[in-house]
């Protein structure tokens, strides 16, 4: 645009110079082709317009939105049309408590009330596109600035309420899974209407007042020394069933030598009970010859 302006420049200059009775009016032809050419090359560019990957251009001419978008690659559009771009990759927005993390500076995470009257603190990040065939409806009705004006105050909304369905002991541990799924398809629907889709919505922390997390802290601790309880009596358990089953097979032992030992099971017991001695010695007077045999320990 900026040749197309200095070539209309170059020819009105050189118009002037042609009524004028001056040395340069001899230049007057040199100031009309130089602007010709200007506002030729000018137009050229300002009509070819590059529209980078995974963007579509909406067309603006004096305020009105044209209907058909401009794909990736270059583009002929008419000189005095504005194309506005839109990216249709997958964005994402934070919010979250700390204050390098999320898209506003600060302490940006959603405060909500639960069903027990509690403030939960939420941090979150949310997937979303924009849908190419629905850009030129969100430059009409939305504006290109559609994540302030859609994408943060619905998601901070509809969080809002859903989280007063449920406790916040159970936000955070058994419920979240649940919570997660049913603000999802209720941001789903609304973001559909206005030309976005939702990808996903990552819960990425929820943190509960002090006061609740000792109690959650102590029901844990306690829970805890429960099973550790439960497994030392478990073990002492089969402890003393062991033993008693060890006494049982020593006074059936017992019983069977006192109801049939005999001289042979006596001679056998003392000598396996020498035997094992290191120092002790025996001599067995007797057998078929009356040779006395010598057993030594060692």
């Amino acid at each position: 645009m900026f040749l197309v302006v200095l070539g209309i420049i170059a020819l009105i200059a050189g118009i002037i110079v042609s009524k004028t009775y001056s040395p340069i009016q001899r230049y007057n032809n040199v100031f009309r082709y130089v602007g010709i050419v200007l506002v030729i090359v000018g137009g050229l560019f300002t009509s070819i317009v590059q529209i980078g990957a995974g963007e579509v251009g909406v067309q603006k001419l004096f305020g009105k939105v044209s209907q058909r978008t401009l794909e990736s690659g270059l583009n002929f559009v008419n000189p005095l049309v504005e194309v506005v771009k839109f990216d249709t990759r997958t964005q994402n927005y934070t919010m979250s408590s700390k204050h390098d993390e999320g898209d506003v500076a600060g302490d940006d995470a959603i405060r909500v009330l639960s069903a027990d009257g509690l403030e939960v603190i939420i941090d979150i990040t949310i997937l979303y596109r924009v849908i190419p065939s629905e850009a030129p409806n969100i430059l009409k009705e939305i504006g290109p600035d559609y994540k302030n004006t859609i994408v943060r105050p619905i998601c901070r909304t509809k969080i809002r309420d859903n989280a007063v369905y449920y406790d916040a002991v159970a936000l955070y541990s058994s419920k979240r899974d649940e919570f997660q799924a049913r603000i999802i398809k209720t941001i789903e629907k609304d973001f559909k209407i206005r030309g976005l889709v939702l990808e996903q919505l990552l819960v990425r922390n929820i943190n509960l007042p002090a006061s609740v997390k000792t109690t959650i802290e102590s029901k844990i601790n306690a829970e805890q020394e429960a099973q550790k309880m439960t497994f030392v009596l478990q073990k002492e358990k089969q402890e003393a069933e062991r033993k008693r089953i060890e006494a049982q097979g020593i006074a059936d032992y017992q019983k069977i030598l006192s109801t049939g030992l005999s001289d042979k099971q006596l001679q056998y017991e003392m000598i396996k009970a020498i035997s094992t001695s290191p120092n002790a010695k025996l001599i067995i007077m007797g057998g078929n010859k009356n040779t006395p045999l010598i057993l030594d320990g060692k």
